[in-house]
């Protein structure tokens, strides 16, 4: 199946931007990781609307999944207005699958985050859900301008929560299966956290650097200190 993965924002328009972060590089962040580990599952081939900091319209991004006859399509959002928590949408006239998916979704991305505001299943006449021809949905990850939110947002740990929460979503809502030859392993501890490993302290920093970047591209987050 074809799975469309949809950074929201990009290029001159950052999104929402509060606490140091911006909308657009957490997104980017986000839909990289879970198209990186949906691509150990067999059968699912991941497309994206942008993988870089480049600005799309909402219609050019309906456009290219119609185009590639994608079988599913996920926007990937951070929230603000001063609220907190999650919430997912699809569009008013959403049919009975895409509402089923919504609910799979929506439940795993909740019971990962843990302690976090569930601000419940909406609807909404976006263009992105609108536009698409297949089952779309809409996911918005805490407030980027509540301050406890932001924290959540700057830690890696809490923003593999966010990655796993869709990752497994995706994987009940299709039935999925990992592939035999698969390395790659999505497992989340069984008291709902993520852990920190300290790999080595490092004098020279182009060695730490070369080793953050072996890691990032194995799908870890790696971040010098």
């Amino acid at each position: 199946m074809k799975i469309v993965l949809d950074a929201g924002h990009g290029g001159h328009d950052p999104g929402a931007i509060a606490n140091g972060l911006r909308e657009k590089d957490l997104t980017l962040a986000i839909v990289k990781h879970i198209g990186k580990m949906l691509e150990e599952y067999e059968g699912v081939e991941i497309l994206y609307t942008r993988t870089d900091d480049r600005f799309l319209e909402l219609s050019e991004r309906a456009a290219i999944a119609n185009k590639t006859g994608a079988d599913f399509f996920l926007s990937v959002h951070i929230n603000a207005g001063g609220g907190t928590g999650f919430e997912s949408y699809v569009h008013p006239n959403a049919n009975s699958a895409t509402i089923a998916y919504q609910n799979v979704i929506h439940a795993e991305i909740m019971k990962s985050l843990g302690n976090v505001n569930d601000r419940g299943k909406k609807r909404a006449n976006y263009a992105v859900l609108r536009e698409t021809k297949m089952p779309a949905i809409l996911t918005e990850n805490l407030f980027i301008d509540n301050v406890n939110d932001a924290v959540k947002l700057k830690s890696e740990q809490f923003l593999q929560q966010i990655i796993y929460g869709h990752v497994q979503g995706i994987i009940k809502a299709f039935g999925l299966k990992k592939k035999e030859n698969s390395t790659q392993t999505t497992q989340k501890p069984s008291d709902g956290k993520l852990y920190r490993v300290q790999v080595g302290v490092f004098s020279d920093r182009k060695n730490a650097e070369r080793l953050a970047e072996e890691l990032k591209k194995k799908g870890y987050p790696a971040v010098i200190v």
